[in-house]
C-alpha cells in the first residue's frame, strides 16, 4: 500500500491556541479523501500546511515521501478558497502564466475543461462571475497531471448549475494514479465522490474511515454523520 501523504502528530498552535492538535492521517494512491468540518476546524490550516503556506509547530508532513517544499510543490496541484489570478488577466493569460510555472501542465486539457465549462481564452478575468471564476480555476488546477489535487472548498458560494458542473469536472478527470483531498463543509452535494472521509473537529480527527463502510455500519449517509458529529 503506497501513501502519496503521511502526517504524523501534526500540530499548529497560535500562541496559546491548538489549532491541530497531535494529528496523523495517511492518504492512499488512487484515493479521493473527503476532509470534513464547520468552519474553525482545522481545514484550512492542515491544508496551508501541506501546500507549503504556513509551517506546523511541530510533527511531519510528507508528500511522495518528501518534506514539504519546493520538490513537493512540483507534485502538487492546489486550488484555493479564493481567487488567485491577477484582475488585468484573460483566461488565455491564466493559461500561460500555468504553463510557465508547472511543467506538467497539459494545454490541451485545459481547452477541453473550458469548453466544457462553457468559458473562452479571450474572456477578462475582471468579467467572470463567482461561478465562473471557481470553474476557471478547476479547470487550471485539474490540467495539471500532479500526483495530489488538493481543493479547498471548490463549490461553496456558487450557484447550482456552476456546483453541477464543478462537481461532474472533477470525477471526469480525477486521474486514478493521482489522489486528490477535498475540504467541504456541503457533504451532501459531494460525498458520493469520496472514498474515504476524515471528519476534523477543533483541530483533532473524531472519526475517519472509508465513506461506504462508515455508511454501513452508521446506517446513515455521511452527511447525516457530518450533522451528528457535529450536532447540526
Amino acid at each position: 500500500m503506497n501513501h502519496i501523504l503521511e502526517v504524523k502528530n501534526l500540530t499548529k498552535k497560535y500562541l496559546n491556541k491548538t489549532v491541530l492538535d497531535q494529528l496523523s492521517l495517511n492518504i492512499e494512491e488512487g484515493k479521493i479523501v473527503g476532509i470534513l468540518g464547520s468552519n474553525g476546524s482545522g481545514k484550512t490550516t492542515l491544508i496551508k500546511i501541506l501546500t507549503g503556506l504556513l509551517r506546523q509547530t511541530s510533527g511531519e508532513v510528507l508528500i511522495d515521501g518528501r518534506s514539504v517544499g519546493v520538490g513537493t510543490k512540483a507534485v502538487v496541484s492546489y486550488l484555493p478558497d479564493r481567487n488567485f489570478l491577477y484582475k488585468w488577466m484573460k483566461i488565455d493569460d491564466a493559461c500561460n502564466l500555468y504553463k510557465d510555472f508547472y511543467s506538467d501542465f497539459d494545454e490541451n486539457k485545459f481547452g477541453e475543461l473550458l469548453d466544457f465549462m462553457k468559458l473562452e481564452k479571450i474572456m477578462k478575468i475582471d468579467t467572470l462571475s463567482k461561478g465562473m471564476h471557481e470553474k476557471l480555476n478547476l479547470s487550471l488546477v485539474l490540467s495539471r497531471n500532479a500526483k495530489l489535487y488538493i481543493l479547498d472548498e471548490p463549490i461553496a458560494g456558487v450557484d447550482p448549475v456552476a456546483r453541477d458542473q464543478i462537481l461532474n469536472a472533477i470525477i471526469n478527470n480525477f486521474n486514478e494514479k493521482s489522489s486528490m483531498i477535498i475540504t467541504t463543509h456541503l457533504v451532501r452535494d459531494m460525498e458520493n465522490m469520496l472514498d474515504d472521509v476524515v471528519f476534523l473537529k477543533d483541530g483533532n480527527i473524531v472519526l475517519t474511515g472509508n465513506a461506504e463502510a462508515l455508511r454501513e455500519e452508521k446506517g446513515m449517509q455521511i452527511d447525516d454523520i457530518y450533522k451528528v458529529v457535529f450536532g447540526e
